[in-house]
């Protein structure tokens, strides 16, 4: 089995500064041309190009503009179905033309939808998302057809996957509000793991938050600000950026962390960490609850759940990273099922029994 460290593959990527010591993890997204020209499209602005959630203005005159947009393409895909499959690289038999006509029905309703909330309405574009979730499907199953032009439904893949960034930057940027409103309507994570440390030392090791995007995948940075706040930095699903500052609740040292974003976070989330020794001295339980609201409330979870970004599945993923770097010093990785936003990321290797390390 190809086995490496995260330690080797970040090399790879980005060096190691040249002083023998592992960088933090980061994202690996980059930054490329695409992204640019849809940041610049959209309003959206960040550092080298990369899209960031911005305004909720700049959210609402995009998302009239993909109304307009999905009103455009669904009457041309229901009064030309098979101009549409030509253009797609399909057959333009019966069976497709039906297709493509309830496709444009849909498109017709997204934007119907979305001008009549005046571009406001984060979960009406949200629903767009999940209908570009399944043109995608649909042209997946297109291309693994024999009687279908390679290169034309290649080119239909690119340009829907170009407008799904957009739609999820628009929603994501519908979606800032205040913590206190979104409080309500949170998704609850909570997961454990065995960890063969002491309480003592993991408590110390994530007391210092600067530490945690070396095991958090989605994590970019955490800046310690003083006064028990941080500023976080994270990647979300199609390559955006998601900021906020937090403030720890609670604090009892050796046992547990408790933290909450503060208003004007892009993703209100809370949580905690609790570190419980395990019985017959056999290291320490560590459980991680958390309580977030994606943008776009339960639809936005489901959506990223089909972007393969489902939180359950990221915090069990990372706490496997948190035990391999207190054990070995550094995340080991198992042959090569790629996955996330980082073409050379793999999955950290774990025990075959039991996937929470127990």
């Amino acid at each position: 089995m190809a086995t490496g460290t995260k330690r080797q593959a970040q090399k790879t990527k980005q060096g190691d500064g040249g002083n023998g010591q592992a960088a933090p993890l980061r994202s690996s997204s980059g930054a490329g041309e695409p992204e640019m020209r849809i940041a610049k499209e959209s309003g959206v602005r960040g550092t080298n190009g990369r899209a960031l959630v911005g305004s909720k203005k700049n959210g609402e005159e995009l998302a009239r503009g993909l109304g307009w947009f999905s009103i455009g393409l669904g009457l041309a895909e229901t009064l030309a179905p098979r101009g549409i499959a030509k253009i797609v690289g399909v057959r333009g038999d019966s069976s497709n033309r039906l297709l493509i006509r309830m496709l444009g029905l849909r498109e017709i309703a997204h934007g119907v939808a979305i001008l009549s909330q005046n571009g406001r309405s984060a979960a009406t574009v949200w629903s767009r998302v999940a209908g570009d979730a399944l043109d995608l499907a649909c042209l997946g199953a297109a291309f693994a057809s024999p009687d279908t032009g390679k290169g034309r439904v290649a080119f239909a893949t690119a340009n829907v996957l170009t407008v799904a960034v957009l739609d999820v930057v628009c929603a994501q940027q519908l979606g800032l509000s205040n913590p206190a409103t979104a409080e309500g309507s949170s998704n609850r994570v909570n997961k454990s793991i065995v960890i063969n440390s002491s309480p003592e030392e993991l408590y110390q090791f994530w007391r210092d938050f600067e530490n945690l995007p070396r095991f958090m995948h989605h994590l970019e940075s955490v800046r310690v600000e003083g006064e028990g706040r941080s500023h976080w930095v994270a990647t979300a699903p199609a390559g955006t950026t998601v900021e906020w500052d937090a403030e720890i609740t609670e604090d009892r040292p050796n046992e547990l962390i408790a933290w909450r974003s503060l208003e004007g976070a892009d993703v209100y989330n809370r949580g905690s960490v609790r570190f419980e020794r395990a019985p017959g001295g056999r290291g320490t339980i560590v459980h991680v609850e958390i309580d977030y609201n994606p943008p776009g409330g339960k639809l936005g979870a489901a959506v990223a759940k089909l972007f393969g970004e489902e939180p359950e599945l990221q915090v069990g993923s990372d706490l496997r990273r948190f035990k391999q770097v207190i054990e070995t010093g550094e995340v080991v990785l198992s042959e090569g099922t790629v996955y996330g936003t980082g073409a050379t990321e793999q999955r950290p290797a774990q025990p075959a029994a039991n996937g929470d390390g127990r």
